[in-house]
């Protein structure tokens, strides 16, 4: 190969454009499947029917309670006797057949809905270890191929789960679904992103990420308002999946992963293709150690290139071990809020479709906020602040009375408690990427997706807390996200910073820089690892 042409710094052409339009596409099904139980398995609000002793025609009379609530578990029969229900009729004002009038997910048996959606969620949780850290793996996976493996079962897992109907074999279907509908393609898709993409655009490709994956949200209020048939729905929701199987195609893998394994004719290949998409102007932007000129016989170093880096290397040295751990109670504490407050529309007043619609919505604004802000105020100063006025709000929210007028106003604050946590939540994804190493890159996004899918998980077992206060969710969720906020403050700032490639950088990154050491801002120089330019010379 002939090389003569200089590899000049870029931060976005149209190589990096196309590659992130088609990764964006696997943030919004990943939303949309995130939520899809919250439709699929609504609680309506329902009645008691009480039956009383039969007629001598053998005709079964019915008393009704005497309005809908979510407490109708008990009722006074014609001889004044308290009794458990056995039969229930439900409102169809909003909904139509769901799982949970299925299998009568009420009562005594809410532990059913509860345990449907953390078996989705420790699903998502699995997927996170393990289709991260094989994405990371020197044998063969990757970024793609995970990418592309987790498009396909999605599409079947999402759909298959509507033929199900017995209740333990969903549960176990739910399970798999997760691993692969919430995990792999998403977590992928975000890492190949960032690793594609110059400093000046993570932020807001990382954003955007998130802002999709809000909107996946909200596509799941709108086909939940026009189709009530929960075999339908599911169908519908599991279609959505078909966006990504041509990505088999069309995305390619990341050459930072490439090279870090040492597979350079792979790597200089992609390269090639963006220089020449992008008319040679705007190529990739990769690290001095990543790339070995071609012009010599520089070997890739034996520790970047044929090992494979786990989990366990995160916690092995001192700062990485801090910040690891830090950061991975961040991802479970915003991970409680913002499912704490998603999971509990329906308790809202007024049309739960809207409520989830206006729930995911409220999200862009605050994406929008965390772009402009970011690059100017840095990562730990806006994420830290974020969690704790979302914390706050949320706290203040448990405290009104029921009355209508101060359950209006509370409902604005828990709006502004999902403003602030969202946008804390979607700083964490650009954070997390650019505080840890290439080599362990995609299994430190899968270790923080792991614990806030693990929040996930607990989060339906902490909404069954309102049967003892009904202020118990709210304060729970409220303090572990103030606790997270608090301590973020002592992770070092990652802005305008260049990512660290092996696991020697990423132990040395930030040492000693805290909001109380450097400034919150993060606006104190700091030395900074040097970027080389690459020669890549090339004939087409």
């Amino acid at each position: 190969m002939n090389i003569s042409c200089a590899y000049v710094s870029g931060d976005f052409g149209s190589y990096q454009l196309r590659q992130f339009l088609l990764n964006l596409m696997s943030a919004f099904t990943a939303g949309l499947h995130m939520m899809v139980l919250v439709t699929v398995a609504a609680v309506p609000e329902y009645k008691c029917l009480i039956p009383e002793l039969e007629s001598e025609s053998n005709i079964t009379n019915w008393i009704v309670a005497p309005k809908f609530n979510n407490d109708s578990c008990q009722a006074i029969n014609t001889y004044n006797q308290t009794i458990n229900c056995e039969k229930w009729i439900f409102n169809e004002t909003y909904y139509g057949t769901t799982r949970a009038t299925q299998w009568n997910m009420i009562c005594d048996n809410r532990w059913m809905g509860s345990l449907a959606q953390m078996s989705y969620m420790f699903g998502v949780f699995t997927g996170s270890v393990v289709l991260g850290s094989l994405a990371d793996n020197h044998n063969g996976f990757g970024r793609k191929k995970i990418f592309c493996i987790s498009a396909v079962a999605q599409l079947f897992l999402s759909i298959g789960v509507a033929f199900l109907n017995n209740y333990w074999i969903f549960i176990a279907a739910t399970y798999v679904y997760g691993i692969f509908g919430s995990s792999g393609s998403y977590i992928s898709g975000f890492v190949l992103t960032m690793e594609l993409v110059g400093p000046s655009k993570r932020s807001v490709c990382g954003i955007l990420f998130q802002t999709t994956f809000a909107s996946g949200i909200m596509a799941v209020a709108a086909w939940g308002y026009f189709i009530r048939d929960t075999f339908l729905l599911q169908i519908i929701y599991g279609l959505h999946s078909l966006i990504l199987i041509p990505h088999f195609w069309l995305i390619d893998e990341s050459p930072r992963w490439l090279w870090g394994q040492g597979r350079k004719e792979e790597a200089i290949k992609i390269i090639q293709k963006a220089l020449k998409t992008n008319n040679k102007t705007m190529p990739i932007l990769l690290e001095k150690e990543q790339m070995v000129s071609l012009n010599n016989d520089e070997p890739v170093k034996e520790s970047n290139q044929n090992r494979s880096y786990s989990i366990i290397d995160l916690f092995k040295t001192p700062n990485l071990r801090n910040n690891t751990i830090n950061v991975c109670l961040y991802w479970f504490a915003a991970s409680f809020g913002y499912y704490g407050i998603s999971l509990r529309t329906g308790n809202l007043p007024g049309n739960p479709y809207f409520m989830l619609f206006v729930m995911a919505a409220v999200e862009i604004p605050s994406y929008i906020f965390v772009t402009l802000s970011m690059d100017r105020m840095g990562r730990r100063f806006l994420s830290s602040s974020m969690m704790i006025v979302g914390g706050t709000a949320l706290l203040i929210s448990a405290f009104f009375p029921s009355d209508p007028l101060s359950q209006s106003i509370s409902t604005g604050i828990v709006f502004l408690g999902k403003f602030c946590i969202a946008g804390a939540f979607a700083i964490i994804y650009n954070y997390t990427v650019e505080r840890f190493p290439t080599v362990v890159r995609n299994t430190a996004i899968g270790l923080g997706s792991m614990f806030a899918r693990l929040a996930g998980g607990f989060t339906p077992l902490v909404t069954l807390l309102d049967s003892y206060d009904a202020r118990a969710p709210a304060i729970t969720f409220a303090l572990v996200t103030l606790i997270s906020g608090v301590l973020s403050t002592l992770l070092p700032e990652t802005l305008n910073t260049v990512m660290p490639q092996t696991m020697e950088d990423g132990e040395e990154f930030g040492k000693g820089d805290t909001c109380f050491t450097t400034g919150c801002f993060g606006r104190k120089k700091r030395p900074q690892p040097k970027q080389k330019e690459i020669p890549v010379e090339e004939s087409y």
